[in-house]
């Protein structure tokens, strides 16, 4: 059984989704195994700090109102945790124990 997400890897997630052309608010709700409303907060306070940026959609299209795409701030955040997290080694409980 795996255990939660943080806090921290849900907006890694977020950030890895739409790093990977994912740009349309359902498909990242999807793509980061997240439901609308805490989606809708975590973009926000993405956009607040400037890890992403928010595109106004085509106007023919009705579906989709706002896209988003990653900043070279965001890039940052994405590369230094996948960068740190292939740094540290991580054992399961089972092999603390012995």
């Amino acid at each position: 059984m795996s255990s939660r997400r943080s806090r921290f890897e849900i907006y890694i997630d977020v950030l890895k989704e739409v790093k990977s052309g994912v740009n349309k608010p359902t498909q990242i709700m999807y793509g980061a195994n997240l439901s609308w409303k805490p989606l809708q907060g975590i973009l926000k306070s993405l956009l607040n700090q400037g890890l992403l940026t928010e595109i106004e959609g085509d106007p023919r299209d009705k579906r989709t109102k706002v896209t988003y795409e990653l900043t070279q701030k965001g890039e940052n955040v994405v590369r230094y945790y996948v960068k740190a997290k292939s740094l540290v080694e991580i054992h399961s409980p089972e092999d603390l124990d012995a």
